[in-house]
Formats: structure tokens, C-alpha cells, sequence
């Protein structure tokens, strides 16, 4: 299979395609390029286009060795797969899994999206679940949940998350959340995010205050090529206690705090900001 076949190039080699598919994603066919200069120059208004434009050629190159880390998956061994990334702080959840707690994690789409969870995996004392949302291409589906799985993660579509989470209650859980996609602007709780009018889910938090599970904070940087580090931080040990909004806002203040810091390993080619708010909608 071609896709395999790829996934066993050494990393040299892997870095190397990288680089000549970069060139062709934004010098010659200019993949997304639009959407990707108007978030950020949206998102940072001050920058200059030569601020906006070092960004967005560097967030190219990590947009493509994401693509390319991801095919790695299919071949690459648990040991090679631990050297390139790092969970800083451990502690913190075995902390949480010493009182016979399941947890919810949030994160984003920053740095290795698809490594990191399976590098927790690797580390971490409790099974790990990861929500995402379904692929419409049937062959994609499979071959993305299969990648996903391959070490012993599960995975439950968004649509099957209350279902999935009562159906692990009796087990020690950490669940993870890509919590930074675009909901449906129907109904959608609305911030100020990198400078502009944002639609965002809440569905971790009402997961989380649900089952009463404490809350942590991922937060991603890329020291260098190829290698990622995590720092984890609690956002709150008692969901149920606090104000309604208040985990969202607080994720949504950190990320956005952590993207200005690596503003190009956030994924900037997504249409994050395709609904707009209407004069009339007001947060419940």
C-alpha cells in the first residue's frame, strides 16, 4: 500500500519530502493560502505583512510534516514514537488517578494533534478515550480511526460521546477533546478569540460538569522539528461547582495565549471563523 510505503521512510527522508511538498502546497498551488493570510492577519492586526507573511511560511512547513508525522503512524514503533514527544508535568494526573478519578483533557489543534494522545497513552495510568468528529469518506474513516487505535486508543465520534462516556464510567478515563473546532453557529456560545467574533464548544465542559470529572489543560509547544512537549495544568477539580462557562472561557484564554507564544504550529488553514454572529444572538 502507497500510504504504508511512505510511513516507513526514516525521518530524514520524511523532512526532506516535507520540504519539496511545502514549496508545491505554497509556492505553486497555494493550498488554503487565502484563508490562512486572513486568519492571521484577522488574529494579529498590528503585524506587518512581513510579520504575517514569516508566520505563515512557517506554519506551511509544520502544516505539511503534520501530514506527513501522520502517515508515520501507520509503521512507527512505541520506543521510536516516545523520543518526539514529552509530557512535562505526568504528575498531575497520576495526582487526579491516585483518588480514583477519570478526567477530561482539553486541547487543540497545536503542535501533533494525532502523536501526542498515544504518547499519553504510552505514559499515563488511566484509558485513554479520544472524541473526534466522523469523516465523511468512508475509506478515510477507517483508515484514520484505524491509525488512531493502533496502540490502544479508543475513539467515539462526537455523536456518540454521552454514550461512550457512561459506557466507560466504571473504569479510570482520561478523555480528550479537541475543543477548538468550529460548532454549528446555531445556538453556539460566542467569545472574543485572537481579536475576533468566535463560536465555540462547550461540550467538554458540559461533559465534564455531567460526570463531575476534574479538568486539565493541555498545553502544547514544538521545541524543534519532529518533537513536541505538553505541559498539563488543572483547570478545576470540581466542574460542578463552578459558573457555567467559566471552563470554556478559561481553555479558550489559555490557547489563545499559547498560539500567540507559536503562532505557526496552530492550524491556520481552517475555516475557523466561517459563521459570523448576527446582531441578535446573545450567550445564554
Amino acid at each position: 500500500m502507497p500510504l504504508y510505503g511512505l510511513s516507513l521512510l526514516p525521518f530524514p527522508l520524511l523532512y526532506l519530502l516535507s520540504d519539496g511538498l511545502r514549496f508545491l502546497a505554497f509556492n505553486i498551488i497555494g493550498y488554503r493560502k487565502k484563508v490562512v493570510y486572513e486568519n492571521l492577519q484577522n488574529a494579529f492586526p498590528t503585524y506587518t505583512e512581513a510579520e504575517i507573511d514569516v508566520i505563515a511560511k512557517k506554519f506551511y512547513k509544520h502544516l505539511i510534516d503534520i501530514f506527513l508525522e501522520t502517515f508515520k503512524m501507520q509503521s512507527i514503533s512505541a520506543n521510536e514514537l516516545k523520543k518526539h514527544g514529552k509530557y512535562l508535568n505526568m504528575e498531575v494526573l497520576d495526582e487526579i488517578i491516585s483518588q480514583k478519578k477519570s478526567f477530561v483533557i482539553v486541547t487543540s489543534h497545536l503542535g501533533n494533534w494525532e502523536w501526542l494522545p498515544t504518547i499519553w497513552h504510552f505514559e499515563g495510568k488511566a484509558d485513554i478515550v479520544g472524541i473526534y468528529h466522523k469523516l465523511s469518506n468512508p475509506f478515510f474513516e477507517w483508515f484514520t480511526k484505524r491509525m488512531r487505535e493502533r496502540f490502544g486508543i479508543q475513539m467515539i465520534t462526537m455523536e456518540n460521546t454521552l454514550r461512550g462516556m457512561l459506557a466507560n464510567k466504571n473504569k479510570i478515563t482520561g478523555t480528550g477533546f479537541l475543543s477548538d473546532q468550529t460548532p454549528s453557529a446555531e445556538n453556539a456560545y460566542w467569545i472574543q478569540f485572537l481579536n475576533q467574533d468566535t463560536p465555540v464548544h462547550t461540550g467538554a465542559e458540559k461533559i465534564a460538569k455531567k460526570f463531575d470529572y476534574p479538568v486539565v489543560y493541555a498545553a502544547v509547544k514544538k521545541p524543534k522539528r519532529g518533537y513536541y512537549e505538553v505541559t498539563l495544568e488543572v483547570l478545576t477539580m470540581n466542574p460542578k461547582e463552578t459558573p457555567d462557562n467559566y471552563i470554556t472561557d478559561l481553555f479558550n484564554k489559555k490557547l489563545e495565549e499559547d498560539i500567540k507564544a507559536q503562532p505557526e504550529i496552530w492550524l491556520w488553514s481552517h475555516r475557523r471563523w466561517k459563521h459570523k454572529r448576527k446582531l441578535s444572538t446573545t450567550n445564554n
